[in-house]
């Protein structure tokens, strides 16, 4: 994603953003890390082509908040990923040019929540060997179909529907949890109430203490984030998980220091002092860039005392860790895009 790339390597990295990363297999040795924190998870899940990494990371968050009060849940990513679709294809209808597309950022997964409720993992999930990428074409190519033949968008959602339902497998009419029935949003709201997260970035092309509209490609939905300074920003994350809250990053993997085979993300050695003045020029340069986005649930260190932050992915378990990443404290701070965290963490000192 860097300007001076070569071609080739441009377009793989785009390819592979926000999609699991392909390759040959290798004996891979993992490294030593000691832990300091690690919040409960659900099991490590597998998004498969589906671009929508955004959904299975702020639903992992969601979990992991619920888990560590003595909750558990699990969410069904699938069941937010078709509602996106069924929007998706409807504003290409309407104005025939929008691209159907998966691709989104956390906040948007809560609105899908309070827009269209949840589902349980168990109850809806995406089948293994579904292509979503040619379903999504399958669906751009019906709405022009129907926008073409002047065929309304009654008939339109009715051809959605089935497709889905093909592919993917009828939504159930209820959810069924401990014995209860719930709507589709009465379970949601169960799990996840309206302003219970708040999303943060840092940046210096707004003033710090506003909100406003990250300026990335896949901010679609012109989600508002809360300009804070880095190290605030950094304070909070590390406040968060030491008081047994998950932190939803989104942020950049296209240095070639993240490897996602070995389950380490680290700037390159000698790389200067990360300040906000550089994080921004980085940004400005499209050497940041908008790729993926996994939950933070924990912190550890090396050998050296140097911080890693543990994530939990959506790629699948096969990597040193099972599916578990670990981030350099610099890479985070240098390569941050946005995080979402619970609102309670902002309001207890950092």
């Amino acid at each position: 994603m860097k300007p001076f790339l070569p071609i080739l390597l441009l377009l793989t990295t785009l390819l592979a953003a926000c999609g699991r990363q392909q390759g040959e297999q290798e004996a891979i040795v993992a490294e030593r890390f000691h832990t300091d924190i690690r919040l409960k998870t659900t099991p490590v899940k597998d998004q498969g082509d589906t671009q929508l990494c955004w959904i299975y990371a702020m639903l992992a968050t969601i979990e992991t908040e619920h888990l560590m009060e003595g909750d558990s849940i699990d969410l069904s990513a699938i069941f937010l990923g078709r509602h996106l679709l069924v929007e998706e294809v409807l504003r290409r209808y309407a104005d025939g040019q929008h691209p159907v597309s998966m691709r989104g950022m956390a906040p948007t997964t809560l609105r899908l929540l309070q827009c269209y409720g949840a589902m349980p993992f168990t109850s809806y999930r995406q089948p293994e060997d579904i292509n979503m990428r040619s379903l999504a074409n399958r669906l751009q190519h019906a709405a022009d179909h129907h926008r073409a033949h002047r065929r309304g968008v009654m008939a339109l959602e009715e051809n959605i529907n089935k497709t889905l339902d093909d592919a993917i497998g009828p939504v159930p009419s209820w959810v069924f949890m401990l014995g209860c029935q719930y709507t589709y949003l009465e379970f949601a709201h169960s799990v996840c109430q309206r302003g219970e997260y708040t999303a943060l970035t840092s940046f210096t092309h707004h003033p710090f203490g506003s909100r406003f509209v990250l300026e990335v490609p896949d901010n679609h939905f012109a989600e508002e984030f809360l300009n804070v300074p880095l190290d605030t920003m950094m304070a909070y994350i590390n406040h968060a998980l030491q008081t047994g809250h998950p932190v939803c990053w989104e942020g950049d993997i296209s240095e070639p220091g993240y490897d996602v085979k070995q389950g380490v993300a680290r700037l390159p050695q000698g790389h200067p002092t990360v300040t906000q003045t550089s994080r921004q020029r980085m940004f400005d340069h499209f050497a940041t860039t908008d790729d993926h986005c996994m939950a933070i649930i924990g912190m550890a260190h090396d050998d050296s005392g140097k911080r890693y932050y543990i994530c939990k992915d959506s790629w699948g378990k096969d990597n040193p860790y099972g599916g578990f990443l670990y981030l350099e404290e610099d890479y985070v701070r240098a390569k941050t895009i946005n995080i979402v965290i619970p609102t309670r963490v902002l309001y207890t000192k950092p």
